[in-house]
């Protein structure tokens, strides 16, 4: 349990305290004692208005219920739906039209289209090595997915398969073929690589010299002019370097010595305090935050075992190239670094205040990111974030217009106290609530000189739609949710409302996450559709899946779809409307209804499990088909809502859930069967996990919005203590 120190009126976990004064507050011209009396003054000011947020969510939540509750056993009016919605104040009336003015925003967010990963920033390995995936191997890659298929004698192996390799090749060179095409010839055919009068000149088998058949593509070298390293090439924004090493292994067997194709791959990564970490105390948070400052100031690490040897993570360092003219000039050699901030909803141990209770977390998270990425801002380590002196905070779960304004007064604030220029935090509107949905444009305007990113999230997004609507009906099976009217129109009207609203060229417009971090070919083929849907960032489970899917950003222009979604019609709000119910709840077979059951109880108890016994916030966790999905606290929500949904309804009962549960739970110990630091949920079912995946279901119909983190937060607490 934490040990508190007293500052001022506030109890301060001691890590905390101990993180403000000998790291945080170093350099940044504000010392520990304006930190904690601004902070004090800033929870004075806010707690009040976040408890006021709070219950409003709930007073129209239950007006919500109730107008369901008084039209059952009648047909779905729509209009007359929507006219309540109105009365309530729930659907807002939309302003006039407007374009966003933030300002000073770096081109990986307002430029420049391509792959985001998402990353607890809790866990430093895995944090690092999100930052530095901002380049990636394509060979890598390719290899070691089933992008390439396992066939024909093209296994991966143990060891080096020379069949599979050349079928990497292969493919790399196809696809520059197709992206930057030569005059005549193929990259295949390609025997060496010079630089003559500024030009890329490419020699190939038959002693031709060609070029590539847009010279603009060429941006720089490395190396010597006559034997050069590296080509830089660039197409849409995207950069992509030819290695050349002819004593590589795999350099000497290739015609012009090429040993690799590095792609520019995440873009953007947000480093997450939310969705993908466990942070339920003091000690926790101070884990959070340390990371945070270390990547800020560029100096974290992270020693590890590998194969039997010692390994020390860093950040990368920037990249250096020579333009075609001569100059020099170097490249990010990281992602740029977002960082997500907890919603409204929860309070934290870490902090007290004077009458003993938790603070807000995300009064708490502003707080302290902010002045942490103040040292960005004053370049007072070895590596800069932004080159435009902004903070970038994604900030999710919020419900509509009032609660962005809350969060946009709470950065100025910030700002003010920490001695920051006004609009230098900037925020990520995550669109994942069906309030902020409808009434997105008007959550934009209240950000407008500050939004930098919206974004579409399926599960928090579905999750909030059965809670809001549960009253209506039993809901349709979850693996059909994707289907539906509802989900096709918000997604597009994400995206027609940042157009609408002057992203283009200014901001991200954001796609969900590929959960299936082993099915990359699924994912080649599939992942198209999010910049062909104009979003110019779409995040990925991995860095390895950020390579494969920056080329998608090669062969679609965002730009250009933007362009031409400008002048298409908007997507229809009563779609968005659209209650996703299933049509004859009695046709359902038994059978149906309990299959529905396992996959759901399957999914949230691999997943609660980790997070409540080892403190694990996101990980791949096997479905009940043992395919790998990455699980967080979203699709914990979706599944425990769902099951609330048809146990409220009656296609179930608590007898046959709690008998699911247990069924399920003989499965998911089975799957983490050779983890030796797994604490089995059978035969006893009386841990504080099981006890945990039950009460997401079985007091789901209670929880605020739907969410999980009041119950795992206090499952977890009882675990540590």
């Amino acid at each position: 349990m934490s040990t508190y120190v007293n500052k001022g009126n506030l109890k301060v976990s001691k890590s905390l305290d101990t993180l403000i004064n000998e790291k945080v507050c170093d350099s940044i011209e504000v010392t520990p004692e304006i930190f904690w009396n601004a902070f004090e003054e800033i929870l004075n000011e806010f707690t009040p208005k976040n408890k006021a947020l709070l219950e409003k969510r709930e007073i129209l939540q239950n007006q919500i219920d109730e107008w369901h509750i008084s039209k059952k056993g009648t047909d779905f009016d729509k209009e007359a739906y929507k006219d309540f919605l109105k009365e309530i104040g729930y659907l807002l009336e939309e302003g006039d039209d407007f374009s966003i003015e933030t300002e000073n925003v770096d081109p990986e967010i307002s430029k420049i289209a391509g792959p985001q990963l998402v990353v607890p920033v809790m866990n430093a390995r895995f944090a690092l090595n999100a930052a530095n995936a901002r380049w990636g191997s394509l060979y890598d890659a390719l290899y070691g997915t089933d992008v390439i298929p396992e066939e024909n004698g093209a296994e991966k192996g143990g060891s080096y398969n020379p069949i599979r390799g050349d079928k990497v090749i292969e493919f790399s060179k196809k696809f520059l073929d197709e992206t930057f095409p030569l005059v005549t010839g193929s990259f295949a055919d390609v025997t060496a690589f010079q630089i003559k009068a500024g030009k890329l000149q490419i020699t190939l088998a038959d002693q031709s010299q060609v070029s590539l058949s847009d010279e603009s593509k060429f941006e720089g070298f490395s190396g010597s002019e006559d034997n050069p390293k590296g080509i830089l090439l660039k197409n849409n924004n995207l950069h992509m370097e030819i290695q050349i090493d002819r004593s590589d292994s795999i350099g000497s067997q290739d015609p012009a010595g090429i040993k690799d194709v590095l792609v520019e791959s995440a873009i953007t990564t947000i480093q997450d305090c939310e969705d993908s970490v466990a942070a339920v105390d003091g000690d926790d948070k101070a884990q959070v935050y340390e990371n945070w400052l270390g990547l800020m100031k560029g100096d974290l690490a992270e020693t590890f075992q590998k194969n039997d040897q010692s390994m020390t993570r860093v950040l990368n360092e920037d990249r250096d190239y020579i333009k075609p003219k001569g100059e020099s000039f170097s490249l990010p050699g990281r992602s740029t670094l977002l960082v997500r901030n907890v919603g409204h909803l929860m309070t934290n141990p870490a902090i007290l205040d004077k009458d003993g209770n938790e603070v807000f977390e995300g009064i708490m998270d502003a707080m302290f990111t902010i002045a942490i990425a103040k040292h960005d801002i004053l370049n007072t380590g070895s590596k800069v974030n932004s080159k435009t002196k902004s903070i970038y905070i994604v900030k999710p779960k919020m419900h509509g217009p009032e609660e962005v304004k809350f969060t946009c007064d709470l950065f100025a604030a910030v700002e003010s106290a920490l001695g920051l220029e006004p609009l230098t935090a900037k925020i990520g509107i995550m669109d994942e609530e069906r309030r902020t949905t409808v009434n997105l444009k008007e959550c934009i305007r209240i950000a407008k000189d500050r939004v930098i990113f919206i974004n579409t999230g399926f599960l928090d997004r579905t999750g909030d739609e059965i809670h809001t609507s549960i009253e209506a009906g039993p809901m349709i099976k979850k693996s059909e949710m994707k289907q539906q009217t509802w989900i096709n129109a918000y997604e597009n009207w994400n995206v027609d409302t940042g157009l609408e609203t002057g992203f283009k060229g200014k901001a991200q417009i954001g796609k969900g996450m590929w959960a299936m971090p082993d099915e990359m070919l699924g994912m080649y083929e599939g992942k198209t559709n999010h910049p062909e849907a104009g979003a110019n960032c779409a995040w990925v489970p991995s860095p390895t899946a950020a390579t494969i899917h920056a080329l998608h950003y090669h062969k679609i222009s965002v730009s250009k779809v933007q362009e031409n979604l400008l002048t298409q019609e908007k997507a229809n709000l009563d779609d968005i409307l659209e209650i996703p119910l299933l049509k004859n709840p009695g046709s359902l077979s038994t059978e149906e209804i309990q299959s529905e059951l396992d996959n759901n109880a399957q999914g949230i108890l691999g997943y609660v499990v980790r997070w409540v016994d080892q403190g694990v916030g996101c990980s791949k966790v096997p479905d009940i088909n043992n395919v790998g999905l990455m699980e967080d606290r979203a699709t914990c929500r979706i599944s425990s809502q769902h099951i609330a949904n048809w146990l409220h309804h009656g296609l179930c009962d608590e007898t046959q859930v709690i008998d699911t549960m247990k069924k399920m739970a003989l499965v998911v110990d089975e799957q983490n069967s050779g983890d030796p630091n797994y604490i089995p949920m059978a035969p006893s079912y009386d841990g504080h996990a099981f006890k945990a995946a039950c009460a997401l279901v079985l007091e789901g119909r209670n929880q605020p919005s739907g969410y999980t983190e009041p119950i795992l937060h206090s499952k977890r607490l009882d675990f540590k203590a």
